[in-house]
Order: structure tokens, then sequence, then C-alpha cells
């Protein structure tokens, strides 16, 4: 079924006239480099990954501001652990669902508005999940599934036009930076949320921070952002768009590409965890131990945890990714396999950190910070890496679906489950609802996490035995024969076709 004739040559369907180069302008303008070749100049080009770094900050700084005030909403609904890892559930299951429907859009339409309106809608829910009333617990989980609405718009699509305005070495960096923005959003979620609480006394304000810095991103992508052609930057001649069941299958076949994913999935596991569950056990540890009282106000919980935590997510992540990348950046003069061997050691490392980190929580506080500072750097150390063996071991005209697909597996056995599992684990160990038995159940559940990233760093060593050949052949890419294309209706072949697609 055609759904369309745009090639990579017009304007894509839903775009303006603006983003549509004449042939003329764009041969003159082939010679100019990269940025040339994908049609966007080198200045508008670094103002496109500065727009995406925002929105990805912003993204995550949303995401995790549930986290920074969980005690908060513990104690406001009077839930157990179960209910509140559903919290992070269920908007990580709507996530993993949309990815695959985002994935297969962007890889044919145009990818800027497709954004503009998922970030839209996900600023209006967010909003509307600040009003929730003390009885309606449902409507706080309906809300949060819904924001994954903006997060699967996204996130499958911006690596994406990275891709497509940067090659080799300017790619690695411009993902590096775009990748500095998880941990430092992820921080700013849990310190924001933390503080607006504080100042505001009630948790409810800290949930409408974001929708406001939303409405900037999309006013941002509508007159700043523009639409790379697909593959030019990497001077490839006849890729075509194949059929989706065509693209699944090639990347089911793709060994690099499958590991990854699963290694990534132990990444998602652990930090998904993690993200959730540390402000409020590092709050429990202190109540336990006596250096702090438990909650007594029903809106307001009196906790630093969540911006020290904050503060430390921040510090790791940036360092955790600039040192990813620089080591992996070094190692690749020596052997073609630099990245997964980095990320498997990334994941190996922080293993035995976060175990220590944890077991030490009730008996020195400062330990515990060292120990979580450790593990968090180590485990940072795959953002930028991860996404770069993507794209380099699947061809152009497939990478937003491959993106979709490694954030539906991710998820689906990693973050979308694991908070959730930790609750419901918490409880079914805790044997009265003393303070003791509410910090002793979470730090038992915990200790799960150590064992996922070790299975992780095994994924990705198994990564590095296939990584050479696969970013051979995708390098090397020529369509099958059996493989169905689309030709458009002048029967000229085109580079790139983006919204025509037959299943």
């Amino acid at each position: 079924m055609s759904l369309g004739q745009h090639s990579s040559d017009s304007a894509p369907l839903f775009s303006s006239d603006s983003e549509a180069e004449a042939p003329e302008e764009a041969a003159g303008r082939r010679g100019g480099g990269e940025e040339a070749a994908s049609g966007v100049s080198g200045v508008r080009a670094r103002l496109i990954v500065f727009i995406l770094c925002y929105i990805n900050l912003l993204n995550y700084m949303d995401r995790f501001t549930v986290a920074g005030v969980l005690p908060d909403i513990e104690n406001y609904f009077q839930i157990d652990d179960g209910k509140s890892g559903l919290l992070q559930t269920v908007f990580i299951c709507s996530y993993m669902v949309l990815a695959p429907v985002f994935g297969y859009l962007g890889d044919r339409y145009n990818r800027k508005y497709i954004m503009c309106g998922g970030i839209a809608v996900w600023s209006v829910v967010t909003l509307a999940s600040s009003f929730t009333p003390q009885q309606h617990f449902w409507a706080l989980l309906l809300t949060r599934g819904l924001v994954g609405v903006g997060e699967a718009s996204y996130s499958t699509i911006a690596p994406t036009i990275i891709a497509d305005l940067y090659v080799k070495e300017k790619r690695t960096s411009m993902l590096s930076v775009f990748y500095f923005a998880i941990p430092v959003g992820s921080g700013l979620g849990y310190i924001v949320g933390s503080q607006v609480s504080a100042v505001a006394q009630d948790w409810h304000w800290a949930l409408r921070v974001t929708p406001a810095l939303g409405l900037i991103a999309v006013l941002l992508l509508l007159f700043v952002v523009r639409e790379p052609k697909r593959g030019a930057v990497e001077a490839r001649a006849e890729l075509h768009q194949t059929s989706w069941l065509t693209d699944l299958r090639a990347l089911s076949r793709n060994r690099s590409f499958v590991l990854s994913t699963l290694g990534f999935t132990a990444v998602a596991f652990v930090t998904g965890s993690l993200a959730l569950w540390a402000p409020t056990f590092l709050f429990r540890a202190a109540v336990f131990s006596g250096q702090k009282a438990p909650c007594a106000d029903e809106a307001h919980c009196a906790s630093s945890e969540s911006l020290i935590f904050g503060i430390i997510t921040v510090i790791t992540g940036v360092l955790g990714v600039f040192s990813g990348v620089q080591v992996s950046r070094h190692l690749r003069r020596k052997t073609p396999r630099a990245d997964p061997y980095v990320c498997a050691a990334g994941l190996l490392l922080s293993a035995p950190f976060l175990y220590l980190a944890i077991v030490f929580a009730q008996g020195s506080t400062a330990a515990t910070y060292v120990f979580i500072f450790l593990g968090e750097t180590f485990l940072s150390m795959n953002w930028a890496i991860v996404a770069d063996i993507l794209l380099y071991v699947v061809v152009p005209t497939r990478r937003s679906t491959a993106e979709a697909l490694q954030i539906v597996v991710s998820h689906l056995l990693g973050d979308a489950g694991s908070p959730y599992m930790i609750g419901v684990l918490s409880d079914s160990l805790r044997r009265s609802d003393s303070f003791l038995w509410r910090f002793r159940s979470l730090q038992l559940s915990l200790l799960l996490c150590s064992f996922v990233a070790v299975v992780g760093g095994a994924f990705f060593l198994a990564t590095a035995l296939f990584v050479e050949s696969d970013r051979t052949r995708a390098e090397s890419h020529v369509p099958a024969a059996d493989e169905p294309i689309v030709v458009p209706k002048s029967g000229r072949s085109t580079r790139v076709p983006v919204s025509s697609v037959l299943i």
C-alpha cells in the first residue's frame, strides 16, 4: 500500500515550502562539505543540535521530577511501593508502545512536525497531572502514561536527525553533547522537583515547571529546526526505502544491533530502578538511622536526598558521558571493537560500586554517596556510545525504525517493569510496616540492579565479536534483489525516498 510519492529531493509530507531545496541550489551547495550535502548550513546544524539537546534535557527533567517528590506522592495518596512503582511503569509502557509508531513515521515523514505534535501533547498532559485530586490516584497514572507520547515522538527521531547532519568523529561528538542532556536533565528533575515542592510546600507545583518550557521547545522546533536530507552526508547512492517488514527482518539479523540492544536493556533496568527508588531509599535510610524525621505533612516531606542525588546525577552523567566518549575515541586507534568494550567495562565496573552503595546506606551516608557517584559515573559511559553503535551498524533508511525497536526492547525488558518489580519485591519482603522493614525490604530488592549490570556487560562483550562485520555491511549496503523498494511515478530512482512505503 503506497502512502505517498515524496522523495528526499522534494518536500516531505506536511513540510513547508521553505524546507524544500531546489535542485539547482542543492547542487551548488553540495561541494561545501557535510552540512551542505544535508541541505543545512553549518551554523543552522549546530543550532539544531542545541535545540534537540534542550528538548532532550527537558524530557528527562520531566521524567524524573516525579521521582524527586516520590515520598510526598506516597504520603499524599497513601500508596505502597508497588503502586509507586507503577508511576514509572505506566509511563515507560506507553512510551514503549508508541515508539514503533513514531519510528515508522520518522523514517517516512517530516520529523520536525512529528516532534512538535508529540511535545505539545506531552506538555498539556503534564500540566493536567499537576491538578490530580487526592482521591483519584488513577488519574495521575493515566496522565503519566500519556506523557509517553511526547517522549516516544522525540527519542526515536532526534538521533537520526543528528546522524543526517554529521558523520564519523563529528557525529560522535555531537551525539555526546546530545546525550549529556540525559543525566543533566535527570538530575535537574530531582533538583527542581524537590526544591519547587519545598518552596511551594506542595508537590503539585513541581509538575508545573516543564510544561511552560515545553511550549518554548515547540516554537524553537517550528521556526529554527530544518529537516536535513536523509543519508546525504554519507555520500550514498541508490538508498531506497524498503517495507517495514523488510526493515524488521534486516534488523533482527543484525547481531551487533540485537546484542547491543540487550546490553542497553540492562542499562535501562538499572537506571530505571535507581531513578525512581534511590532518593526514596536514601530518605528511608536516613529515617531508619535517626538522621531524619518521617513525613508529617501530606503534601510535603522534608527531604534533601532528592537534591543531593540530583546533583550527583548531573555531575556523574556529564563525567561519565564525556569519559566514555574520550576513552572510546582513544581505543578506536587500537581496535575497531572499542565501543562495545567501553560499554561492557562501564557496566561491569558499575556493578560492585552500586552494590556497596546499597549495603553501606545504613552505616555511612558519606560512603553511600561516594559509591553512588562512582557507580553512576561508570553506568553513564554507555549513553552516547550505544547510540553511535546503532547509527553505524544500521543503514540510514532504517535508523528511526531501529531506534524505535531498541526503545521497545530495552524498555519492555528494562525500565518498563523494573520500578514496579522493585516495588512489589520490596512489599513482599517487608515483614512489618516499621521504619526498619520499610528500609530493609527496599534495600534487599535494589541489590538486583548489580546482578543485571553484570549480565548487561556480558551482552556488550558479545557485541564486540560482530561489530566490525556489521559496520562494514552497513557502510557498503546495496539493496537485495528481493527487497521491495519504492520507485516514484516518474520512474527515476531516488537516493532516499522518505515518505513512501510498501507493506
